[in-house]
């Protein structure tokens, strides 16, 4: 018997033991996505005789003789599925990966299942969209503008009223069609042609969490029929280097090597087995024989800064490899302290004092770091990678390799989720390495739990707060010692401790601030970049405080904000005596933010009062709270961007680009920018990106650069190629430039209509490239607030929580694509609630990580989310594109603090370590006293 694919028989039969998911994809129906290959994300779902499955752990022998359907099949004939359609008008999605599984379980519903969602979508995970848009997509209920101001509409005071398929409009993005059809192409989705002789490796890591490495026997491995190659230190650059990618390479420790002789945690990489198949590498990996010789290891910060501790990273010249002090096992460090904190604390009237914990996070990006490298017939590495970096992996390839950059060519698809885990290199450089030893194409794919034990997580923190205030509503004092976990490398630890000192403190006006922070090796898993990159872990320490200090004094914490927070003009001062020079008030709506936010809580408890939904019961505690965020909009010390646009011969217009598509809505947002410029419409701007061979440099898309940074220059280039082409067309008619101006598919000269296709071959006829070039160097950078409210319900029995109303206020100056942008904060929201309730990336007292499956490790399902209200500030915003500011990282930072605080406001009990689990609630309610003693029922057994 065979299976039917899509109406179509399979060419071949599965293998034994094949699941359906790889069965299909060698199949060519690159649609079927993996996530977790556990069944549980939902990414592989496709119907088997009209039923959803998912793939992953469906044998694929046990769909021969039915009738197998993928999102490419769903819609037949058709054009597209109705639940496709529903997707595309409504965007339910961001990055996409998702979106085919989320397409295929939702064909199957009724109406009865749609009324459900909660449990009839458990089974299909997303991690980018906070879920509000997948279910208004599946219901078929039409999506809502986030309101500026009251919500008399998108354009209020300050923002221009939005054009057709330009600045303010909800433009859909390009790729809607490809990612609801399953034709969007991610890393791996490439037909087998496109890579003739692909081999496939994977790795032996570390079962121990410091050793040295003695000896590597490949006499086995090599044996293994479909062993190619079997790769150790002994094949390692000497290079150290660091996986974290930035602009400037040394804002990282030199800490790393390839392949290492000596490994720091378990997990790392120790050799790599290239093969003809994943299974034969796999049987590689297990034939290698490995001496170790185990080495002391240490695993809380706390334990690697006592005098006897271990030195992880002892062999390391300070100033060569940039850490601060490595017999110490510390990274980097920050000693600081602006006024008197003494005097501050003299000058209290209430002083709060604290230690705060935050765990690790895992980003848990659907699709799992990837990369296929290969090297072309004139000797050119082309590295194909799921990078939020592309032009910095290259780089680091360059400097590993000792090769120069016109020799190395990176380019990403679309990426399926990132949040600063793919500002890493993970994969390229071991595939780059076999690429080039072996002159075949090389790929590497990471399993879900090599996701979670050998690439990188938020770093922990654990901040000691003292602060004070004054009866009068004044902060006195704010004193800070923070203990950052870096894990067995340092990449990103010393921005990530610089970066939460930054703008936490900076909001608040307070003359006396103090900072001792310290960046800490241990033998776990290596920490990196994680949406916020150390401001949500600092701002959950500090507005918690916040909120002990108006509790302390008697006024509501809304108000003590006001009072602090700084307000425009005001300097900006963390951990210098001066503000930082090239940061700058483009606008200011933290204002607002605080007033959006306050009305939208007093108008929820309104509607609960007015349904008679405000008593809950006396085992219910009701409480809000809220909590402020700035940041930068900007990363510091530059972030370079390049884009080209040109007018093509059809009257339509290309745009090269250098930052990556993951879900941050770029590629719509340099669309809009262009076509505003232009004075046409986004669906005549064609964007091309994340290739090094389409412009010069683009240092990356992290620290939420993608539309203040890349759109700046993206911006610059439109706005010069419209002066071109009028310049063109009016030199042809022998008219000023004045009399010509752009309208749509055509310029329009003193009155007569001349078409842009038209102007194109009068250009070609004359030898002139209607082309531009914009550049943007990162510099002045401007500030982004949000502010999140919540009201909770905590039954005082059981520690259950219930969030009753949650809302953001963000200040994100003229919001390029409202739709868009809105679902940045759902998503943000979202992710934030998973760390805040619980998420937790567990390591065992000898450093192993026991939550390595999706099943172990909750991220939030749609059952729970609740629905957020978004509202806007009226900004515009002087240093941002069109008045545009970034909003990416930044709604995940107020989110734990506020929900703290609401628990804190319902309770009286100050939760200070995340995750809030329920189980935590419980035991804190009890030790305050708090949770009702046990009903007694003597006399109700009965005896048998």
């Amino acid at each position: 018997m065979t299976i039917d694919i899509n109406g179509v028989p399979a060419e071949t039969a599965p293998r034994p033991g094949q699941c359906l998911r790889t069965f299909l994809r060698e199949q060519g129906n690159l649609g079927v996505k993996k996530g977790c290959d556990g069944g549980d994300c939902g990414a592989c779902t496709v119907h088997v005789d009209g039923t959803a499955v998912h793939s992953c752990i469906y044998p694929a022998v046990r769909a021969e003789g039915h009738a197998v359907t993928t999102i490419e099949g769903l819609a037949g004939d058709a054009g597209l599925h109705p639940m496709q359609q529903q997707f595309l008008d409504r965007q339910g999605f961001q990055c996409g990966f998702c979106t085919a599984g989320m397409v295929m379980t939702a064909a199957t519903f009724d109406e009865s299942q749609k009324e459900n969602l909660p449990r009839n979508l458990k089974g299909n995970l997303c991690r980018c969209t906070g879920y509000r848009a997948i279910g208004d997509a599946i219901c078929g209920h039409e999506g809502h503008p986030a309101p500026h101001g009251q919500g008399s509409g998108i354009a209020g005071e300050g923002q221009p009223q939005p054009s057709p398929g330009q600045l303010g409009d909800d433009v859909p993005a390009p790729a809607s069609r490809a990612v609801v059809t399953g034709k969007a192409r991610y890393t791996l989705d490439v037909p087998a042609e496109e890579f003739p002789g692909l081999l496939h490796m994977k790795l032996l890591r570390s079962p121990h969490p410091h050793a040295r490495v003695g000896s590597i026997d490949r006499t086995a491995a090599l044996d293994v029929p479909g062993v190619v190659a079997v790769f150790t230190s002994e094949d390692s650059p000497e290079q150290l280097f660091s996986t974290a990618q930035h602009e400037l390479y040394t804002d990282d420790p030199d800490d790393t090597r390839l392949l290492d002789d000596v490994v720091r945690f378990r997990g790392q990489r120790i050799a790599a087995v290239v093969a003809e198949s994943v299974g034969a590498a796999e049987a590689g990996v297990r034939a290698l024989k490995v001496q170790y010789q185990e080495l002391p290891a240490v695993f809380t910060p706390q334990d690697a800064l006592l005098p006897e501790a271990p030195a992880i990273h002892g062999d390391k010249d300070s100033a060569t490899a940039r850490i601060s002090r490595p017999k110490d096992n510390v990274v980097a460090e920050l000693h600081s302290e602006l006024g008197s904190v003494q005097d501050g604390f003299a000058e209290a009237d209430f002083i709060h004092e604290q230690t705060y914990r935050t765990q690790r996070v895992q980003h848990v990006a659907l699709e799992t770091h990837a990369s296929i490298a290969s090297v072309d017939d004139a000797g050119r590495l082309q590295i194909r990678t799921s990078s939020q970096v592309p032009f910095l992996v290259r780089r680091t390839l360059c400097r590993l390799f000792g090769l120069p950059e016109e020799q190395v060519h990176v380019v990403t698809g679309r990426v399926g989720g990132g949040f600063g885990g793919k500002q890493e290199v993970l994969t390229e450089d071991i595939a780059a390495l076999a690429a080039l030893r072996l002159k075949r194409p090389v790929q590497l794919e990471f399993t879900r739990t090599e996701q979670f034990t050998a690439t990188t997580t938020r770093h922990p923190f654990t901040i000691k707060l003292k602060a004070g205030a004054s009866k009068d509503g004044r902060l006195t004092a704010l004193e800070l010692d923070v203990l950052t976990n870096a894990g067995a490398y340092g990449n990103h630890s010393p921005g990530v401790m610089f970066h939460g000192c930054g703008e936490s403190l900076a909001v608040y006006k307070c003359a006396n601030k103090k900072v001792d922070a310290q960046a800490v090796y241990t033998n776990t898993v290596p920490s990196g970049a994680f949406r916020g990159y150390g401001l949500s872990q600092m701002i959950f320490a500090i507005e918690s405080g916040i909120d002990e200090l108006a509790a302390g004094i008697g006024m509501d914490p809304l108000e003590f904000r006001r009072r602090n927070m700084v307000r425009e003009g005001d300097d900006m001062l963390s951990t210098h005596s001066e503000p930082e020079e090239d940061v700058l008030y483009g606008s200011y709506g933290l204002d607002q933010c605080t007033r959006l936010v306050q009305d939208a809580l007093a108008r929820g408890r309104e509607r609960y009062r007015a349904a008679g939904l405000a008593d809950l019961g006396p085992e219910w505690a009701v409480g809000e709270g809220t909590a402020l965020s700035m940041i930068d909009t900007v990363p510091p010390r530059g972030h370079f961007a390049h884009s080209k646009l040109r007018l093509l011969p059809d009257g339509t217009y290309a745009a090269d680009v250098g930052t990556a598509e993951f879900g941050n809505g770029t590629t719509t947002v340099h669309a809009q920018l262009a076509a505003t410029a232009l004075s046409t419409d986004a669906g005549r701007v064609a964007v091309r990106q994340s290739d090094t061979d389409l412009i010069e440099h683009d240092t990356g898309a992290f620290g939420s650069s993608g539309t203040v940074v890349a759109g700046k220059a993206t911006l610059a280039a439109a706005e010069e190629l419209a002066v071109r082409i009028r310049a063109f067309a009016a030199g042809v008619r022998q008219i000023q430039s004045s009399g010509c101006m752009l309208d749509g598919d055509a310029v329009v000269c003193e009155g007569s209509r001349v078409p842009l296709a038209e102007l194109a071959h009068e250009a070609a006829e004359a030898g002139v490239e209607l082309v531009a070039e914009g550049r943007w160097g990162g510099t002045p950078r401007s500030i982004a607030f949000n502010v999140h409210g919540f009201r909770v319900a905590v039954n005082t029995g059981t520690g259950e929580l219930r969030i009753l109303q949650s809302v953001q206020a963000a200040d994100a100056g003229v919001v390029v694509n409202p739709r868009q942008c809105r679902g940045q904060i759902e998503g943000g929201i979202a992710q934030a609630l998973g760390a805040a309730l619980y998420e937790e990336v567990r390591v065992d007292d000898g450093g192993r990580v026991t939550t390595d499956i999706l099943r172990q490790y909750h991220i939030p399902s749609f059952a729970d989310v609740p629905r957020s209200e978004v509202y806007f500030a009226e900004t515009n915003d002087s240093l941002g594109p069109l008045g545009a500011k970034s909003m990416s990282e930044s709604p995940f930072n107020p989110v734990a603090p506020a929900l703290a605080n609401a628990i804190r406001s319902a309770t009286g009990v100050r939760f200070a370590e995340l995750p809030i689990a329920r189980d935590k609630i419980y035991l804190g309610l009890k030790e305050a006293g708090l949770v009702p003693a046990p009903t007694s029922n003597a006399g109700s057994l009965t005896a048998h």
